[in-house]
């Protein structure tokens, strides 16, 4: 590509990050980085009603943990700046105006009133009402009205908003780099509003406007901006300018049934469709972050959300995405998500973290539990760790070395406790008290040689050991759980075992 490759990602902060939108800004990033391009962040907040305080600051913060960070935007000025469009309002009117002035828009003066009752009168003879040229010409506006009135209306402070004019009898022709050439019959499209009567603009119009100037080449975004695509294209017309290409993700679909992914899917599901958590006084929803995932993680599940490299490969790094890309091999159809798989992910990522790096956030999570030990950290990582999907899950599975069990899980216990277990019991805690070296070599060679010597089964004494050490039928090696918790430890637990069967 010999001009420089520009993308933006552009949100409004009307509430937090989706991971469709999370999806899209990284398509954006890894398109960007793959031919050394710029990354855009842009805030679309010209509809002020819907404006949510905190949510820019949200987006940000979601793309600097995703390491997807943006190359320019707000914070990070450049000669594109300003990057929220709410400071960039006095830009847009003037392009209004010039579509005016060029006859490629007008002014309308229909007030809301007006319009449901041009509906109304449209479905009382079975007909679906579009503003455009088949009607304009009889609804309130300055194509309509003469140029004496529409001043005179202006000066006296009629509210109006400024339409596009839509080109009537065309056949559009465009093209997406996903989607391949589209065609459009311009008779379906209505005149739609450029500027709004509170003195913005409307997305089409703002979008359209900081695209150019911004020097976007490439507009990468979702499905549902796809019906706007037409419009767009004739906006670029109309003022003159090369439009970008245009590339229209496939939608996140729900992991069961038919339709997009939703919020409300995944408070049923209870799993995160947020890169962060969301708490208002209002509103609470769990984000991947809080949820214990690592961001290498969601960046996998997500990329694989509607592309792939052509391989059976699955697992990426960030700059494996970067260098195998495409938009050609973006599909077309929708991406069924799959919590189960990003957990898949995330197993993955945990295990190739070393032990070493683990222990630190491993031994926070016990102090929040006010665990206080002088066990090994590291052994006990060592020894359960290819169990674990999340830090988390670390402590689900190794509670038994910082916690005795008061009790024992009744079916194994009918199982695993019969007559002369707690003799069998006593044997092992004698053996155990013999051996000075307390490792997992000599506590294995002491107790199977003491087993195999007296003809007996091994279940009989192992699984009662494990019961007594754990308080389930679960863990690793019992020699390993015994040299972890030393002897005093490990003989005290089977002592308490053997009077609680007693």
């Amino acid at each position: 590509m010999s001009q420089r490759v520009r993308v933006r990602f552009a949100p409004s902060p009307t509430g937090p990050l989706h991971i469709g939108g999370v999806r899209t800004a990284l398509f954006n990033y890894l398109f960007a980085k793959k031919h050394q391009g710029d990354f855009i962040l842009r805030i679309e907040d010209t509809d002020q009603t819907r404006y949510v305080e905190g949510a820019e600051k949200y987006i940000i913060e979601a793309l600097d943990w995703l390491n997807i960070p943006f190359d320019e935007g707000p914070g990070k000025e450049r000669d594109c700046g300003p990057y929220r469009q709410s400071e960039r309002k006095e830009l847009y009117r003037a392009y209004a105006d010039r579509l005016i002035a060029e006859g490629k828009a007008y002014y309308a003066f229909d007030t809301a009133e007006e319009l449901q009752e041009a509906r109304k009168l449209a479905e009382s003879i079975g007909e679906t009402f579009i503003y455009n040229h088949s009607n304009r010409g009889r609804l309130k506006n300055a194509i309509a009205l003469s140029s004496e009135t529409v001043e005179k209306m202006i000066a006296e402070g009629q509210e109006f908003v400024i339409r596009f004019k839509s080109p009537a009898n065309m056949t559009l022709e465009l093209n997406d780099i996903i989607r391949g050439n589209l065609q459009i019959d311009t008779n379906t499209l209505d005149d739609k509003v450029l500027f709004k009567s509170d003195g913005m603009p409307t997305y089409h119009l703002a979008n359209i406007v900081d695209d150019h100037l911004m020097r976007v080449t490439h507009v990468i975004r979702g499905e549902e901006w796809l019906p706007s695509l037409a419009l767009h294209q004739m906006l670029y017309d109309a003022l003159g300018w090369q439009a970008p290409q245009f590339a229209h993700l496939p939608l996140i679909m729900k992991p069961v049934g038919k339709g997009k992914l939703s919020k409300r899917d995944a408070e049923a599901g209870g799993y995160p469709v947020y890169p962060l958590q969301w708490k208002t006084a209002t509103e609470n929803y769990m984000g991947y972050r809080e949820e214990g995932y690592f961001p290498n993680a969601v960046i996998n599940m997500l990329a694989l959300l509607g592309w792939n490299p052509g391989t059976e490969q699955e697992l990426f790094s960030l700059d494996e995405l970067t260098q195998l890309f495409s938009l050609e091999r973006v599909h077309k159809s929708g991406a069924k998500f799959d919590p189960e798989k990003t957990k898949w992910f995330q197993h993955h990522y945990l295990q190739e973290v070393s032990d070493r790096d683990l222990v630190v956030p491993f031994q926070n999570l016990l102090h929040s539990k006010k665990i206080v030990t002088d066990i090994d950290v590291l052994k006990v990582i060592s020894l359960v760790k290819e169990r674990a999907t999340f830090i988390e899950d670390l402590w689900e599975q190794s509670s038994f070395f910082f916690m005795a069990p008061t009790n024992f899980d009744e079916k194994s216990a009918q199982k695993a406790f019969k007559d002369d277990t707690p003799i069998l019991l006593k044997e092992v805690v004698t053996i155990l008290k013999s051996i000075e070296d307390f490792n997992v070599d000599s506590l294995s060679e002491s107790i199977k040689g003491w087993i195999t010597a007296q003809g007996i089964g091994f279940g009989k004494v192992m699984m009662p050991l494990r019961l007594a050490l754990v308080g389930e039928m679960k863990g690793p090696d019992v020699f390993d759980i015994l040299s972890v918790i030393g002897k005093k430890d490990s003989i005290q637990r089977i002592d308490f075992a053997i009077s609680a069967m007693n």
